[in-house]
């Protein structure tokens, strides 16, 4: 199951993969669902889509690896599976369009370049073997690219095969910025998140304009912003708030940068850790369960 991906389709308003469905328990709750065609992309026919754009995009990215050399390898380019672990969730995906049916961002600009040539864009940013990351990464922050996702979080949602296209997003983002490559306003969003956070240990909202947006944006926002305080929703800039365990979020972000885990490294560090957890609480679960039947 969930091997060609081609059976996508929306199951009372949800984007899913038929293979994937049990029609058994529906139909016992004699329950009829709504069929209908995935959406973000022309019907031709029925639950038949028009895919050319879906796949344009993911032309676009280039899904290639490209070594830095045209000089043929004497041998093949072995690469340990340590070294491949953080593209692991990328490598998985099927093709299946599911998130980009779901993609808010590519309802309101069809021209996004959608969560599923995303993904496939950070498989190849984060392949070891892979060299001319920065070209990548400039052609990913163009216009319709990274910094337009909403970050609905719909795609991993009802992504069948757990590649969570907007945590991949993110670790474009991130090493986006860790190239210097942080000219959209996203970026320097992102990068005042992180520097609020390791300084006060929060956010400091009435200077998120200024430092994102520039000081002119933020002035002509004035006659908003007052309107704001008026009914109590600006925090006085002055003095800063510091959060009582501020020390917590340096010694993360100092942690981080001794690990030498900046960009996305970062991420797939979180990722792992919530596997933890999450592995920890089943464990936990099922101990449980067995005590609970134990005579």
């Amino acid at each position: 199951m969930m091997i060609c991906g081609s059976c996508g389709m929306r199951m009372d308003g949800r984007t899913v993969l038929a293979c994937k469905e049990r029609i058994k328990p529906i139909v016992e709750r004699g329950h009829v669902p709504t069929i209908s065609a995935m959406g973000n992309m022309p019907v031709l026919k029925d639950l038949v889509v028009d895919m050319s754009s879906f796949w344009s995009k993911i032309r676009a990215m280039k899904p290639w690896l490209e070594p830095g050399s045209e000089a043929l390898p004497e041998k093949e380019s072995l690469i340990s599976p340590a070294a491949m672990q953080p593209i692991q969730k990328e490598a998985l995906c099927i093709m299946c369009g599911c998130c980009v049916s779901e993609c808010n961002s590519m309802e309101a600009d069809p021209e996004f370049f959608g969560p599923a040539a995303l993904a496939k864009g950070f498989r190849f940013v984060g392949d070891p073997r892979d060299k001319p990351n920065v070209e990548r990464l400039e052609a990913y922050n163009t216009k319709h690219g990274i910094w337009d996702c909403t970050r609905c979080y719909f795609c991993n949602e009802r992504c069948p095969k757990g590649v969570d296209p907007r945590d991949a997003i993110a670790k474009l983002g991130a090493e986006s910025i860790k190239e210097g490559i942080d000219r959209d306003m996203g970026a320097k969003h992102a990068k005042w998140f992180v520097h609020s956070a390791r300084t006060t240990g929060w956010l400091r909202e009435t200077e998120l304009v200024p430092k994102t947006q520039g000081v002119l944006a933020a002035i002509k926002e004035t006659k908003f912003a007052i309107s704001l305080a008026r009914h109590g929703k600006v925090p006085p800039p002055f003095p800063r708030h510091v959060a009582k365990d501020v020390e917590q979020a340096r010694a993360l972000h100092e942690l981080l940068s001794e690990q030498g885990r900046a960009g996305a490294a970062g991420i797939v560090q979180g990722e792992r850790g919530l596997a933890g957890a999450a592995h920890d609480r089943e464990d936990h679960l099922q101990q449980l369960r067995l005590k609970a039947v134990e005579p």
